[in-house]
């Protein structure tokens, strides 16, 4: 009895063995089949130019800035390059536009082979850079930032306006213009507030026309937009009545504070003499 069970312990274990040999020569060879399939399924690859450090504008291209990585064939992004040789052989080349660790270089982010890093690089074709003066009020206390985008306004006083409520007003000059600098700073990744004393705009000839006028006629304020909002809006001249209009009440009225009832509405008159136009807020009839 005690043989026949050593015969079957034995049986077992050579039995058990076979199958573990047998199950993972099966294995490899599935193995074996799967990978050459996979790798022929999958793209070739080039190599692309990417930032090793982060980058900012006006910093010189170094190589030791720099690393290749594997990127598939037939996606590689426009204006890429494949090595430091291409990006390096004509001349240095410096930073226009932010770049971020692992982001491929491009060629519309950095200067021509042998160019400075200058304003004048990232102006857009067929605009202008002009600059206006503006202090921590005006700037939007130092929350305009180098990318954003901003409406000017324009505050100036009418002298031949006889009606006080007319002579100062505020118009919208320019909407959703480009900011390219505050002071000499035109990095558009910095995200902290800076208290400029100068702001530079991207604008075309017409509307550099425009700011330079008005910076010697009146008072130029920057409003900043939401960041996505492109679309202009229809505005109007604002002026010292309009601060007042519908909220006129009789100050010997005893009534002030209980008086629930609409406010009166005024419209806008505009009255010549001797070839002399005057405006003047009356309020209308029920």
């Amino acid at each position: 009895m005690r043989g026949n069970s050593l015969l079957m312990l034995g049986l077992a274990v050579v039995f058990g063995l076979g199958a573990v040999i047998v199950t993972k020569y099966w294995l490899d060879t599935q193995r074996s089949q799967v990978v050459p399939r996979a790798e022929a399924t999958l793209s070739p690859t080039d190599t692309v130019l990417v930032a090793a450090t982060p980058m900012r504008f006006g910093d010189k291209i170094q190589p030791e800035n720099l690393k290749r990585i594997p990127w598939p064939s037939g996606v590689t992004p426009s204006g890429a390059f494949t090595d430091e040789d291409a990006l390096l052989a004509d001349g240095e080349r410096y930073v226009i536009t932010a770049i971020e660790a692992n982001e491929p270089i491009l060629e519309w982010k950095i200067t021509g082979a042998g160019q400075r890093a200058t304003l004048s690089a990232i102006v857009e074709e067929g605009k202008k850079a002009v600059t206006i003066r503006v202090n921590d009020v005006l700037g939007v206390a130092g929350f305009v930032l180098p990318g954003d985008r901003v409406d000017i306004l324009l505050t100036r006083e009418d002298k031949r306006a006889d009606d006080d409520a007319r002579k100062a007003f505020t118009d919208v000059l320019l909407q959703n213009v480009k900011v390219l600098a505050t002071d000499q700073q035109a990095d558009d990744r910095r995200d902290d507030p800076l208290v400029a004393k100068a702001v530079t705009l991207e604008v075309d000839t017409e509307q550099a026309q425009k700011l330079t006028l008005a910076a010697n006629i009146g008072q130029l304020s920057l409003a900043l937009r939401n960041v996505v909002s492109a679309q202009g809006e229809v505005t109007r001249r604002v002026t010292v009545g309009d601060l007042s209009l519908g909220n006129e009440v009789d100050p010997d009225s005893t009534e002030l504070e209980a008086d629930t009832s609409p406010r009166p509405v005024f419209a806008t008159v505009g009255v010549t003499r001797s070839l002399k136009r005057s405006e003047y807020h009356v309020r209308k009839e029920k």
